[in-house]
């Protein structure tokens, strides 16, 4: 088999980690000691020549092997990695998961896009999701994701993933068009629905001398399923006859297995995201490029609500006093059971980076970025329902629009973003990153800054009226500024090793809180760290590449973490003022095989990771009840990844990856919970696998079948929800999916999928989707 073949079949193979992209063949030095060359596409930003785990996939693959309705589908399958995706064009709750940090650790983990934070470092959860609308799936050209903390170019949030989308930028004209579609049936307590979705994809781009474009538009109208479930507990019902008699509701059990009422669904979004990108760049000469990307992703989402209650008279009931079963509830209070939501939003982002890529002695990259929150508006009524008229406010339900309009609150983030500045260079004093004795030094400084604004105001009219009077405001500013240096070494024919440190300096400021009189200001916060880094690895023999790697990672408090608390009179109550940043070490130890000596080819990989992580920062209740962002001082973890790639497995033309991960997570140390010492961390299954399979039995044709599993997880951190299958639970799940893709001819192909094929109902707090069908069309010039 030629160096070339093997390349390309195995880079399309599942989930194409770090030697997916390697020359095989008869060449092994390709390969050797870990380190990525890419064959095709924009290579990665990632730090390559680190002797590390990277794993990753391209363009071609996800075509052909994933139903990608959103650009965070093409890590489905990736080792060790989910995203918390409820719906499709889930825009604030798609959190990505990690290998020891679960779906409520959004800020352990980076996400960019061509160099351009997509991270919400603004928080840690799972309303602080990437910005994933910012890149639609068919721009993408490659994704690789780099695991741990263990280069030094990357501040503490890497300390589960780094993943880095390239978009695309081509050599010649071309032109893109994809229609694509998606229906399903959702049934869960009563309801049922039939969540929906339609998209279009349109690029077109090129060169032309020494200018190179591309330009890209995308709109998606998706309809989900309910999100969220209104409830009350049975105990929390005042035994009599009050209220307005009711039937419908449903008995449950939530997740500490207490007896509940649930009243109905409610946050069913509709949903429509419109995106925009353009991508221009010049080469002031063949080694030196500049590069301008412009992007604007808006988004208008009706988050409606479905009432299980009816009155004698058999209509819907939605708020109120009302009686189930001989006991007293309040619909209304402390919050309403269900209460509609409309977002409304409009986001930006810049970057620009002149870079030299001689791949000789010296070359340097300048870069920065601005993701600005031009437009953020959410709005949500105070109360469920009219007193006059006992009708939900926000139903047209004959009512006269004099009383239709219902009291309410807008909050409005118009401000927050965040910027980055970079300067950077590497220096091969050798000229060359080959050969024995050969360095490579990465090293730079770099500024990140986050601004948080929130002006939550009161309105007359929560669906469209004006802000009147202030309600609350939260605000506050972090700064991280660092310099870093690493070193890549080939000190012998078969070693090579890398030694890195970065030091960050940070800072916490502008906090402030208020209420509707009063606004005071928090202190500001000043720290700095050292965070080593080492990784080795040793070329066995042609068939065995050993590695290891370590590093630490000083993970800050975000704005929302910081800045916590309420005010009582003219003080500040309830907050952290010494909250703690995150300190983890990791080691991971890996061991890869070239399996063609046993006949298949592919790649065999094991991993040992190990992380230890002090001060977590977490969300738990003090002795004195109240809870805040508290740090939980140690959690342990540790575990095996398994991950297998090989083409012609068995049958010429199939296609077949897979990864198993055994994770052992457990809180070692919590003075401010002694409860959940010895209890495992948070939303990390001690189980999870992926499967993928695919069939190729000529150039036109691909059969794929995927399979996920996930053990079972806890979402609190004493393990007290022992029932993950029920809402605000966290399930054990197996999902499988099917796609087949037929390429009509040299411009036109179209695709089928089934997601959920089984229709697996499972949760992390809300539903995941059930079975849904995916069908699209692509014209390609």
């Amino acid at each position: 088999m030629t160096r070339t073949r093997t390349a390309v079949a195995v880079a399309m193979a599942f989930s194409a980690p770090a030697w997916a992209d390697h020359q095989l063949g008869d060449d092994t030095n390709a390969r050797m000691l870990g380190t990525i060359t890419v064959t095709g596409g924009r290579p990665t930003s990632l730090p390559t020549q680190i002797p590390t785990v990277i794993e990753g996939t391209t363009r071609e693959q996800i075509e052909a092997t994933v139903n990608a309705t959103d650009a965070e589908d093409a890590l489905k399958y990736l080792p060790s990695l989910v995203v918390r995706k409820r719906y499709i064009g889930d825009y604030n709750h798609a959190v990505l998961a990690t290998r020891a940090s679960g779906t409520g650790n959004s800020a352990r983990s980076m996400v960019f896009a061509d160099g351009i934070p997509l991270s919400n470092l603004l928080g840690n959860g799972a309303t602080f999701a990437p910005r994933w609308g910012m890149v639609s799936p068919e721009e993408i050209d490659r994704v690789d994701v780099l695991y741990g903390p263990f280069s030094a170019a990357y501040p503490g949030n890497s300390v589960g993933a780094v993943v880095d989308y390239v978009t695309r930028v081509p050599d010649k004209f071309e032109a893109h068009i994809k229609l694509g579609g998606a229906y399903s049936h959702f049934d869960q307590y009563s309801s049922s629905s039939t969540p929906s979705a339609n998209q279009v994809d349109m690029s077109l781009g090129g060169r032309n001398g020494d200018w190179s474009w591309w330009l890209s538009a995308s709109r998606m109208h998706s309809v989900g399923q309910a999100l969220t479930f209104g409830n009350r507990l049975l105990s929390a019902g005042t035994v009599g006859n009050a209220g307005t008699p009711v039937t419908g509701a449903v008995p449950d059990l939530n997740p500490s297995n207490q007896p509940w009422w649930l009243v109905g669904g409610a946050t069913i979004y509709d949903t429509t995201q419109e995106q925009a990108k353009l991508k221009i760049a010049y080469d002031f000469t063949p080694t030196i490029r500049a590069t301008y990307i412009l992007g604007a992703w808006n988004n208008s989402t009706y988050g409606s609500v479905d009432s299980y209650l009816r009155d004698r008279n058999g209509l819907p009931v939605y708020g109120g006093r009302v009686n189930i079963a001989g006991r007293v509830y309040n619909l209304d209070s402390p919050s309403p059971a269900l209460a509609p939501t409309q977002n409304d939003i409009t986001h930006t982002m810049q970057g620009l980076s002149v870079k030299s890529h001689t791949g000789g002695v010296f070359d340097w990259e300048v870069s920065g970025s601005l993701y600005d929150y031009a437009k953020d508006t959410l709005r949500t009524p105070i109360v469920s329902t009219n007193p006059a008229t006992a009708a939900p406010y926000w139903l047209p339900l004959g009512t006269p629009p004099s009383v239709f309009g219902a009291p309410g609150r807008t909050t409005d983030m118009n401000g927050t973003g965040w910027n980055t500045l970079k300067l950077a260079g590497t220096w091969r004093p050798t000229g060359s990153a080959e050969g024995v004795g050969a360095h490579v030094v990465d090293f730079g400084a770099q500024q990140d800054t986050a601004k948080l604004r929130t002006q939550v105001s009161n309105t007359a009219d929560w669906f469209s009226g004006p802000a009147l009077t202030p309600f609350s405001q939260f605000n506050g500013n972090t700064r991280l500024q660092s310099l870093y240096a690493q070193d890549t070494w080939r000190f012998a024919p078969d070693w090579k090793t890398t030694l890195g440190l970065r030091f960050e300096d940070w800072k916490a400021y502008g906090g402030q809180l208020g209420s509707a009189a009063t606004l005071l200001g928090f202190p500001e916060r000043h720290q700095n760290d050292i965070s080593p880094k080492a990784a080795i690895a040793w070329q066995a023999n042609g068939d065995w590449l050993l590695k290891a790697s370590v590093g630490r990672a000083v993970r800050y408090p975000t704005v929302s973490e910081l800045y916590q608390g309420q005010i009582l009179g003219n003080t500040i109550i309830n907050n952290n003022p010494l909250l703690k940043p995150e300190k983890s070490w990791t080691t991971e130890l890996t061991a890869e095989r070239d399996t063609r000596n046993w006949g298949v080819d592919g790649l065999l990989r094991a991993t040992l990771f190990f992380e230890r992580t002090q001060d977590a920062l977490y969300s738990q209740t003090s002795a004195n009840n109240i809870t805040t962002i508290q740090n939980v001082d140690a959690i342990r973890t540790k575990g095996l990844e398994l991950a297998f790639n090989g083409y012609d497995v068995g049958i010429k033309g199939l296609e077949l990856g897979g990864s198993l991960t055994l994770a052992d997570s457990e809180i070692t140390a919590n003075t401010g919970f002694p409860a959940s010492v010895g209890k495992q961390q948070p939303r990390v299954p001690r189980v999870r696998a992926a499967l993928l399979a695919t069939y190729r039995p000529d150039a036109n044709w691909s059969y794929t079948f995927g399979a996920r599993y996930s053990g079972t997880q806890y979402g609190t951190l004493d393990n007290s929800d022992p029932n993950g299958a029920t809402y605000t639970g966290f399930s054990k799940y197996f999902v499988t999916d099917i796609r087949v893709r037929y390429r009509i001819d040299r411009q036109w192909s179209a695709a089928v999928g089934i997601d959920n094929l089984n229709n697996d109902k499972y949760w992390a707090f809300h539903p995941y989707p059930q079975r849904t069908f995916v069908a699209e069309l692509k014209f390609d010039l």
